[in-house]
């Protein structure tokens, strides 16, 4: 049951980045950059940070180095090239969670943190805290994309769920 809902939440994750991705492709350079006073400043950075979060935590799954330095770095200043990497994580976050078995989800992670000390949290904890932050982030860019003329697409889950099991919105 928790690896159907990892891997449903991963989907959701994708589809949902694709529609938000969809909505600031129509902005202009300017209101895409702008800084909107949140706590990134802006679409673009949020957007950033958003990459950084899943590249710190998949890179920890894996065991394998990050290579980030900063929580507001900047990995991509080009928009086209930040979506394709955005692609290219939600496609990897999917594969990570469906070669999970049951043992694995429930197994502790010990990892160090960006600051030096170690911690330690079962795989579905994190799991949840990145699909959580992201749910946190995206609300900041899509309250963001309010004060532009280009609409806010609706990203609920229930939205999601709707669309995945074929009966249109109701």
């Amino acid at each position: 049951m928790m690896l159907d809902h990892v891997r449903d939440f991963a989907r959701y994750n994708s589809w949902v980045n694709r529609r938000l991705y969809a909505a600031c492709a129509q902005l202009s350079d300017e209101d895409y950059r702008k800084d909107r006073k949140a706590f990134f400043h802006s679409i673009h950075n949020t957007l950033n940070h958003l990459l950084i979060g899943d590249r710190i935590w998949l890179a920890r799954l894996a065991k394998t180095d990050h290579g980030v330095k900063r929580l507001d770095e900047i990995l991509y200043d080009d928009f086209a090239a930040l979506r394709s990497a955005r692609e290219a994580e939600d496609e990897r976050l999917e594969r990570y969670v469906d070669g999970l078995d049951g043992a694995q989800l429930a197994s502790i992670l010990s990892y160090t943190t960006m600051a030096g000390p170690v911690g330690a949290l079962p795989v579905a904890t994190i799991l949840s805290h990145l699909f959580n932050h992201q749910t946190h982030h995206r609300g900041q860019v899509h309250a963001m994309l309010t004060q532009t003329n280009v609409p806010a697409p609706p990203l609920d889950l229930l939205y999601y769920a709707i669309e995945k099991a074929g009966q249109g919105r109701n």
